[in-house]
């Protein structure tokens, strides 16, 4: 039996504007055939039945096809932005990795997880020593404003911290600082700490992308608490992410462009329809 996530309502009326578009065509087509074709008398009634069953074939499959989406290219005051399923690793351009407001790079399933985005990226992407990352970072140019202060109430990982939003360039990747850390090392954001970041990470990718298209991921999806938002959905962040970008001052320029990639398993969670639909994507 094949289960179908219904994201989108059978009777939404994108489907069904969609739906009449194809049925005008096929209509068209069959108009001009039957000014050629004589149709029997005792015929009619089952070519009446069977261009029934076509037309509710079609918005069955409009209806699922919907429902399926799972990319969409769509324009953000002149920036080309795409929107789909794959894996970040495999994207050309540059590459957003989200690490935290110290930059760890010590991935142990306590500051850093085997399994988030980092982690994956130091332990089968970096291909060097992870002690050259630390010095390429400790190196980097970063503005005065970027570093924040020495923790050196720190007891695990490192000392120096910086403000969210911050980019490191590392050969085809964007390090940015993402979340924020407690005392007990466990990642967390505010709303209006979210908003900060997605702000300054758009501003600093500005600075620093050289006319090469850029990819990430949902920031905040996964295992990264907003407090107070706990429940939020991966839609309602990508939703943020998309609105700070048009607010922000980044523009690509074609042919580079911004491309999101959303994990397979969460795709289901997200219905593409309705940011393809409205304007500007939000």
């Amino acid at each position: 039996m094949v289960h179908v996530i219904t994201k989108v309502h059978f009777f939404d009326k994108r489907v069904f504007k969609k739906f009449l578009e194809i049925t005008s065509v096929i209509s068209g087509v069959l108009s001009v055939v039957f000014l050629f074709i004589d149709i029997p008398i005792e015929w009619k009634l089952k070519v009446g039945l069977a261009f029934l069953t076509l037309l509710a074939c079609v918005y069955l499959i409009t209806w699922l096809l919907s429902n399926s989406l799972n990319s969409i290219d769509i324009n953000i005051e002149g920036s080309g932005v795409s929107i789909k399923t794959g894996d970040i690793f495999q994207q050309s351009g540059l590459k957003a990795i989200a690490f935290n407001e110290y930059f760890d790079t010590q991935v142990d399933n306590k500051i850093i997880g085997e399994t988030s985005l980092n982690g994956v990226f130091i332990q089968k992407h970096l291909n060097v020593p992870i002690s050259e990352l630390d010095r390429h970072i400790e190196e980097y140019a970063f503005d005065d404003s970027e570093v924040l202060e020495e923790n050196e109430a720190r007891k695990q990982g490192k000392k120096k911290r910086y403000q969210i939003g911050t980019i490191c360039l590392y050969k085809d990747y964007l390090l940015t600082a993402f979340s924020k850390f407690d005392e007990n090392n466990k990642a967390l954001l505010t709303m209006p700490e979210y908003l900060e970041f997605l702000i300054n990470f758009w501003d600093n990718v500005n600075n620093v992308y050289a006319q090469q298209s850029v990819s990430t991921t949902i920031f905040g999806s996964g295992i990264t608490r907003i407090k107070g938002h706990r429940s939020i959905s991966d839609e309602d962040l990508l939703k943020i992410m998309l609105w700070t970008f048009k607010i922000s001052e980044m523009r690509f320029k074609y042919p580079a462009k911004l491309t999101i990639v959303i994990y397979k398993d969460k795709i289901d969670q997200i219905n593409l329809l309705d940011i393809k639909s409205a304007r500007n994507g939000v």
